[in-house]
This record gives C-alpha cells, structure tokens and sequence, in this order.
C-alpha cells in the first residue's frame, strides 16, 4: 500500500505538529516515534503517557439478542458483564484459530462496544454479519470516532474518579463527551478514552497540557510495542493469527470452555483434550547484542523447535526478549535455547510471564 493510501487518524495533523516520525502500520500512517522508543517507554513506565489509538475499529452491537448472540461468537462469557463492564476476549473461525483478539464492553443494556485491531476492523465486520441473527445490529463507528490510551503510575494525578478496572463510564471532560475505560497494553495504570472524531484534537492537546506537570510525553507505536512485549501481551499478526488457537498461544484463560455453544469451541476442546503441539512462551537472550526479531528460528540442542513472533531489546531490562512458538515438550520455564540471529545462535532462557515486573 503506498503512502497516499493510507488512511490518516483525526489527530495526524496534531503528529506531525509535535515532529513525530510517521510510518504505515495496518492500513494507516501512524506514529512510530516523537523522541526515542526508549524515552517514550520510560515516561509510560515512570510517569505518564499519551498514544494515538484511533486506528482501532470500534463496533457497536446492539439488539435484545445482542449479549445471547456475541456469547456464540466470542470465546468468554460476555453474560458475566454488569453494565460498565469490559472483558479481554477472543473471535475464532470453526477451526479454533484467532480473527482477532479484542475488548468487549457491556455499554448500555442490549448494547455492546467491541474495540479491535485496525488490521482486522473489515474481516471482524464481514464475519459478523454473516453470522447475525434475529435483531441483532451492526453499526461500524469508527470513522466517526477516535481514541486514545493514556497509561502510566501518574494517570490517578491526571484523573480523578476513575473508573474501577476493565470498566467504562461516560462522562464529560472540559466540555467534550468521552468514553473512558480503565484498560490499556502497557502493563501500567492507565485508560482508553474513546471520542468523536471532530473532538480528537481539542482532548489531545488538553490531555497533553494538563499533564504537563505530571511529565506526560506522547508516545509511538514504537514504545507501545516494547511496553507491551515486556508484559508478554500478544500483538495480532505476530504471535496470534488465524493459524494458532487461544490454548497454543497460552491464553485459555480468557476462553469459557463450560459455555455450551460458540464458533470455534470444537476445535478448542480437542486441543484440551490432546495438548497443543506448540505453546507461545515468553523468552530472554543470555548475552548482549542484537535484540532476538520476528521469524528468527529457535533450537534446542542444535534441534529446530521453533519460531520467534516477537523481539526486541527491553528498555526497562535492558536484555532482548521475545515471545516465540516452540514445540510443547520444550515449553517449560527455565528451558535453555538458542535463538539463531544473524547466522549465530545465541542462548536465551524461556521465563515466566510477565518479562518485566514492576520493583515493589
């Protein structure tokens, strides 16, 4: 896709204003960087930072057999949501692989926001309609909306009266209705606030002003990758695709195998039944160097017994780490690899999730 096609959020203008570096990431040109991935990483870890989510596809599905219908389509028990309430969840094809991870929140009765990964926005949608039934409805609003994620230890200086964890609430900030829920991808405190596309500017600059005293920096694509890398949180399209299942990626936590009826359930509770062949693990390299990247094979004992999906050097540990599938008998904490980088292979540790832990 070529630069001109891709799309632009409502806040582009507000990017290129503050000299953020923009790449095309899922259809869209996006900021990778303002500063450093490392100094934008740090503010999100120590105090507070701004990043631009509006690419993210926002559904609304409503109808009084809305709740009975997206709890045959998803993988957790969306009946378990009082109102305000959100859930991390999964929509799979009939052979358990994964479309899209995305949250799900329970906004009104009958009515439901689903946020997903812009790269899936359209296939969600088609896959959606062609499974509706009764009243059920479909609206796509993400044209007409924006959002942002604004985590870090100082978002409760930013806020008060936030909403409690995995909820949103409605309410009103400086004038501007808003959306804001208490989620976010970095392993820190922090919120999603989702607004008409037409206020996009005027709350990111007002975030950005009010923050000022609390250190508060936007931040790229580049640091939300790191942040979320370090916490062992998936990306879609790198460690989950339609060819992996919730069970091999290590994430069945978050699929209700007791719900008697969803797309994908089947296929899923053979994998129980019989173990996956691989697992997604979390990993750290033993030396210093160039940081462990996607696809770069994983040995053990001169074996090949997997694949890296996910890599980078973590700034908060200063060590590469990764994510990669490796065949399920090697998929055990403390496991000794070697990652095969640049023609060398290089000894890593498979760790116990999250990489990185907060000090006490």
């Amino acid at each position: 896709m070529t630069e001109t096609a891709q799309k632009k959020t409502p806040l582009y203008e507000e990017h290129i204003k503050l000299g953020a570096k923009m790449v095309p990431f899922a259809g869209w040109l996006m900021p990778v960087q303002y500063t450093s991935i490392v100094a934008e990483h740090q503010t999100v870890r120590n105090n507070i930072g701004v990043f631009d989510i509006s690419h993210m596809g926002q559904l609304i599905v409503s109808g009084s057999g809305a709740r009975d219908w997206l709890n045959t389509m998803l993988t957790n028990n969306i009946a378990k949501l009082d109102i305000g309430q959100g859930q991390y969840t999964f929509l799979l094809h009939e052979r358990g692989g994964i479309i899209d991870d995305l949250i799900a929140y329970r906004i009104q009765e009958g009515k439901h926001l689903l946020v997903v990964n812009a790269s899936r926005t359209e296939e969600n949608l088609a896959w959606l309609e062609n499974h509706r039934r009764g009243d059920v409805k479909i609206e796509n609003r993400s044209a007409n909306y924006g959002g942002v994620a604004i985590q870090g230890p100082r978002v409760t200086d930013l806020f008060f009266n936030l909403p409690a964890r995995n909820h949103i609430v409605d309410i009103e900030l400086e004038g501007t209705p808003v959306s804001m829920a208490r989620t976010g991808y970095t392993g820190e405190d922090g919120v999603e606030v989702f607004f008409r596309a037409k206020d996009a500017a005027k709350f990111w600059n007002m975030v950005l002003e009010k923050g000022k005293q609390f250190g508060i920096k936007p931040c790229g694509l580049g640091a939300r990758d790191t942040l979320r890398l370090e916490m062992c949180y998936p990306l879609n399209g790198s460690d989950l695709s339609p060819e992996r299942n919730p069970i091999e990626a290590g994430l069945s936590f978050f699929v209700d195998l007791t719900k008697p009826n969803f797309v994908g359930r089947e296929a899923l509770l053979k994998t129980k039944a019989n173990g996956p062949r691989e697992k997604l693990v979390p990993f750290r390299m033993k030396e210093k160097g160039a940081p462990p990247r996607p696809h770069y094979p994983v040995f053990e004992n001169d074996e090949r017994i997997g694949e890296v999906t996910s890599g980078t050097l973590s700034p908060s540990l200063n060590w590469g780490v990764g994510m990669a599938y490796v065949s399920a008998p090697h998929a055990k904490i403390g496991m000794k690899i070697d990652i095969e980088i640049r023609g060398r292979k290089l000894p890593a540790t498979i760790e116990k999730k999250p990489l990185y832990k907060k000090p006490s």
